[in-house]
């Protein structure tokens, strides 16, 4: 048996992804020579890229006992022990790595990725510091110093820092999200907001927009036709670049200060704590709003169940919008205290198909209002929310808790969790807590582009650091 040209099999078919028969091929190998490192360390990567974590680490640990001066193999040994959570074997790993190999720029990255995982701003600061001294350009290691920046509360400098890194990667989400959220730690909304219209507008000048967004799907395709005749009928010329229709901030209020008292003793008092209030926006700021929603091509995310969103990053930005996240919070300070603003969406639905299923929200507030008129709305009893009385698990990251409906479905019988209905009604505000689920009820609007349900969500908090009561 040819062991040279087994192996020199054994590579081929893992870098061309045929990861069975490359785990086969190594099999083979290590049969012929047992517990031979050079062998056990492309293995256990391969075995990990199949999700066979336990047999990965043993391959690793046994090749790195036998070979710890290879600094590849303490890397490859280091990402596996990270991506199972063991982030302590991960940073020791990696210190061994980077000692075989002082000032490894990938490694010292690497390092610092664990460091944030392990919650240790400070030494974030301290590796991160020398390096960019002589890597001042670097947009991963200046993202990462303003991760640190951020969690050690130091927001403005940390704002600073992902400025620095959008002027090298206009196109990084991570810097404008990052950089948007220590905004909204200072509650700078409206600072925040202007970024991200200014993030839309740039990417849309680089790459025109067609309608339907790239998105195939035909529920899309029919809301962009409607709008565009709709616009046109408005004497619109929307094109296919970014159109923004209204949005601007007002002179006067855009929230109702009167819902104040009423929504106060809600959240003080109801189990679970969900909040149901009408008018809570002025007419002037609903209007506004209205002709914003309907006149504005910022709906450029479809979504299976029929139903499309509008967010930040892709011009639902206005500054009326920014106007109505502050007002929030100093007309609701009982619900809202000095929560930052943390995200704001909007979904528009098609009637003839569902809406979004049972979920929570990563957040610790979610503030939920309804703006298309009642008179499209069919059956008055129905069209609004249900919500559970009992919350998300702590334990639950966010893609179970907005994917997984069958374990969802199980939670809620296990608990004996019960639905309550908020029937629709245009202006209607349901503020509540963030982790308790919840789901678009059953919806039946009348056809016609004016009719398609809009609703707009509000984000405060961040979940893992707010108190619920």
């Amino acid at each position: 048996m040819d062991l040279q040209a087994l192996f020199d099999q054994a590579v081929t078919a893992h870098q061309q992804g045929r990861l069975d028969e490359a785990a086969q091929l190594y099999r083979q190998l290590l049969a012929a020579q047992p517990g031979n490192p050079h062998i056990c360390h492309p293995l256990g990567v391969l075995r990990a890229q199949q999700g066979q974590i336990a047999e990965a680490l043993a391959l690793l640990e046994g090749a790195v006992a036998q070979s710890p001066s290879d600094a590849a193999l303490l890397k490859d040994y280091a990402l596996v022990l990270a991506g199972a959570g063991h982030n302590e074997d991960a940073l020791a790993a990696f210190d061994g790595a980077l000692g075989l190999t002082p000032g490894d720029l990938e490694l010292t990255q690497l390092r610092i990725d664990v460091l944030l995982r392990l919650k240790r701003p400070a030494e974030v600061l301290a590796a991160a510091g020398p390096v960019l001294v002589s890597h001042p350009a670097n947009v991963i290691l200046l993202h990462q110093r303003g991760l640190a920046l951020a969690r050690l509360g130091l927001h403005d400098d940390a704002a600073a820092c992902f400025a620095q890194v959008l002027e090298l990667k206009p196109d990084s989400d991570a810097a404008l999200y990052e950089r948007g959220t220590a905004l909204a730690a200072q509650h700078r909304i409206a600072d925040w907001f202007a970024a991200f219209h200014e993030a839309a507008q740039r990417r849309d000048a680089a790459s025109a927009w067609s309608p339907g967004g790239g998105n195939k799907m035909a529920h899309k395709a029919r809301h962009d036709a409607e709008q565009q005749t709709w616009q046109r009928g408005q004497g619109i010329t929307a094109g296919s670049k970014l159109h923004i229709e209204s949005g601007e901030r007002l002179q006067a209020r855009a929230i109702n200060p009167v819902n104040a008292p009423e929504a106060a003793r809600q959240w003080r008092e109801n189990r679970p704590q969900v909040v149901v209030i009408d008018d809570l926006l002025t007419d002037t700021a609903l209007a506004a709003l209205r002709r914003f929603c309907l006149g504005s091509n910022v709906w450029r995310t479809g979504y299976d169940s029929g139903y499309l969103g509008a967010f930040p990053e892709a011009g639902f930005s206005a500054p009326l919008l920014a106007q109505i996240a502050e007002e929030f919070r100093v007309v609701f300070p009982q619900i809202c205290g000095d929560l930052p603003l943390k995200y704001a969406w909007a979904f528009k639905y098609d009637s003839s198909m569902e809406g979004i299923h049972i979920h929570a929200d990563d957040a610790v507030v979610n503030v939920n209002f309804w703006i298309t008129p009642d008179e499209a709305n069919l059956d008055p009893q129905s069209g609004g929310l249900l919500v559970w009385d009992v919350p998300a698990p702590r334990s639950w990251d966010f893609s179970r808790f907005n994917r997984d409906q069958a374990a969802i479905r199980d939670f809620l019988a296990d608990n004996q969790a019960r639905s309550i209905t908020v029937p629709y009604r245009a202006n209607r505000a349901v503020i509540f807590d963030s982790e308790l689920l919840h789901k678009t009820d059953a919806i039946r609007f009348k056809d016609g582009y004016e009719n398609r349900r809009i609703n707009v969500t509000l984000l405060y908090g961040e979940r893992a650091a707010g108190t619920l009561g």
